[in-house]
């Protein structure tokens, strides 16, 4: 018989991370924003025209200087020379500043109104791409299968789609707002010179240009690994936090606050090492940025001034080229952080693209058709089944339960009884074998329509932080005030829900902690009863209340279960003496089959087992009694 082998989800999802570079990462992210193409297009083309603009402002100030300084010129010789000719060019001479003046502040205006509208048409499309990402991971995490989520650390995972989601709005920002903007005004900058200056003005700036951001990806490359190491460490530290918080009562029954800080410690003193590091570097790559600023910008000034002294240059020369330096190095200034941060936000984007890229090991065949219940007839056929390839659970397991009729399922822990509830739901597919509902197999329909003609109620009913009337619903969204009312008075859970002062809107605290088990447990069969459906599972739902809260509830299912298909997980025997059919399973093998009767008549396992219960019952009426 041949098996699959299985890997861990975290060990698939390093190696994913690994074989993902940032192209890979960028390839991913650009359908989401190429749905907007034609805002995108006109974004690029306000970015264009804010970078013409910006250019155009140094020029116009050279412009401005050079005439100042012909005004000087013509004013001195006015000054040696009454001539009215003179005085008439002094007069023209006057009026042409102020056009430039005009100009000037125009084009000031203009960046930044080209600037605001490219930042507005944006907007939209890097919030739509954080939205629809972050919906896309959160419905691709409810498509995997259970082993994923058994083997899931929740700090982390949420940890990992919030700093992908941010990440994916710093690096549309960085790119689009500061990197592009600024190679569009470094190319017009270099194409300028070399038209209008001597050689080594475009020489120098192209030079250092090149040897800036050499360094600048160098160094930053060199330094990636320390931020993915922080981002492994500061998830390590969010899931310890949150699992200690999770389990808060299991913390203080045994006292053990001090152990969780000190482990919680523990993690936080690793990221603090790696941050350390981080910054070290970060010094390094920034002292080495400065540099190569200060010698660019000391050479092209030099220049500049000698051209002055040599006369091949005016002043408003001087006056554009040193603009053109503040303008094109004040951003260039923070390309290095800037470069860091969209680093920083492809590692982050690394870990929520890795999560997209987890195999659903469970999915709809490309034919799958709905569900057709007709009577919810339910088959298991010789199925094997194995959660790791070295350790099978089920070892044909055949049984079958006729519609409407209720199927019992008993045996000690790790017998392999929940496993048949989960491959039930096909929360994992079967290595053998086949499980059907009316003749049609599971692989064959869809999930969706499955799992809507299952309910089940649990043995450990867990409710979401929001109010009873919201848990109950769950079985049904969007249904009526009237049938939640009307659900909850089936459950036997109105009058007390009717006694609280918020009734039905009472809020029940995370995970349902501020109700009785008994009470959650009410909540879920009203939720189920809401969810109306063909065939119920209950698994081990009564095991740990006591037994006057059984009693009451047990009538309950009896209730519900009747006229449906039903598949019952038992602890207590005397629950489901009255089942169609019960087996024993045992090291995941059905070793008994039978009704009640049988079972006991047999004197095999089930009737060993049935004696010790009955003994502990008589045991526990004994000391009733005494005390």
């Amino acid at each position: 018989m041949r098996h699959r082998s299985y890997s861990s989800p975290i060990s698939r999802a390093h190696n994913d991370r690994a074989s993902r570079n940032d192209w890979a990462t960028l390839k991913t992210l650009f359908p989401y924003l190429w749905v907007y193409k034609w805002r995108v297009l006109f974004a690029l083309l306000c970015l264009i025209g804010a970078k013409v603009a910006n250019i155009g402002v140094p020029l116009l100030l050279k412009n401005l200087v050079d005439h100042m300084s012909n005004m000087i010129n013509l004013a001195n010789v006015a000054n040696a020379s009454t001539s009215v000719n003179h005085a008439s060019q002094l007069g023209h001479m006057l009026v042409l500043p102020l056009g430039i003046l005009f100009a000037y502040g125009g084009l000031r205006l203009a960046t930044t109104v080209f600037t605001e509208l490219r930042e507005f048409l944006f907007a939209k499309v890097t919030q739509r791409a954080v939205r629809a990402v972050a919906l896309r991971a959160f419905r691709h995490l409810h498509a995997l299968s259970l082993r994923f989520h058994l083997n899931r650390q929740t700090g982390g995972v949420t940890r990992d789609i919030e700093r992908g989601t941010r990440g994916i709005s710093s690096l549309v920002s960085y790119t689009l707002f500061s990197i592009l903007p600024t190679l569009v005004e470094i190319a017009l900058v270099i194409v300028y010179l070399a038209l209008h200056y001597d050689a080594w003005f475009s020489i120098i700036t192209a030079v250092a240009l090149i040897l800036y951001i050499a360094f600048t990806v160098w160094v930053t490359e060199w330094r990636t690994h320390f931020r993915r190491t922080m981002n492994e460490l500061d998830s390590k530290a969010n899931t310890r936090a949150m699992d200690a918080l999770i389990n808060y009562e299991t913390v203080k029954y045994f006292g053990n606050e001090e152990v969780e800080a000190r482990r919680y410690d523990e993690g936080l003193q690793h990221f603090e090492a790696a941050a350390v590091k981080s910054q070290t570097s970060l010094s390094l790559l920034n002292s080495g940025q400065s540099l190569i600023i200060a010698i660019a910008v000391t050479l092209i000034l030099w220049r500049a001034a000698q051209g002055v002294v040599d006369g091949s240059m005016t002043l408003g020369d001087l006056v554009l080229v040193n603009a053109f330096m503040i303008q094109l190095y004040i951003p260039l200034n923070f390309l290095g952080v800037i470069y860091r941060e969209i680093k920083q936000s492809l590692a982050d984007m690394e870990r929520l693209f890795g999560l997209l890229d987890q195999h659903k090991e469970v999915q709809d065949a490309p034919n799958a058709q709905p569900l057709s219940v007709r009577g919810a007839q339910i088959q298991f056929s010789h199925v094997d089944f194995s959660y790791e390839a070295k350790r099978q659970i089920l070892f044909d397991v055949d049984f079958t339960i006729e519609a409407g009729t209720t199927v019992a399922v008993v045996g000690h822990s790790g017998s392999g009884k929940s496993t048949l509830s989960r491959l039930l739901f096909r929360f994992y597919e079967v290595n053998q074998g086949s499980i059907t509902i009316d003749g049609q197999d599971l692989r064959e329909v869809t999930q969706a329509s499955l799992r809507a003609a299952i309910g089940i109620v649990p043995q450990d009913t867990v409710l979401f932080n929001d109010t009873i009337a919201y848990n109950i619903a769950y079985g049904k969204p969007g249904a009526s005030q009237d049938e939640i009312i009307a659900v909850a008075k089936a459950a036997s859970i109105h009058d007390f829900i009717a006694s609280l002062p918020d009734a039905y809107e009472t809020m029940v605290g995370e995970r349902g902690l501020k109700l009785s088990g008994g009470e959650k447990q009410r909540i879920a069969i009203a939720r189920t009863l809401l969810k109306n459906p063909a065939i119920l599972i209950f698994d081990e739902a009564t095991s740990a209340l006591d037994s006057r809260a059984e009693q009451a509830i047990q009538a309950q299912l009896k209730s519900i279960a009747k006229n449906r298909t039903s598949l019952v997980i038992a602890h207590r025997l005397s629950t489901i003496a009255d089942a169609a059919q019960i087996l024993v399973m045992d090291h995941g093998r059905i070793i008994e089959r039978g009704t009640h009767q049988e079972l006991l008549a047999a004197q095999g396992a089930y009737a060993q087992m049935w004696e010790r219960q009955q003994a502990r019952q008589d045991e526990d009426a004994s000391d009733d009694v005494k005390e």
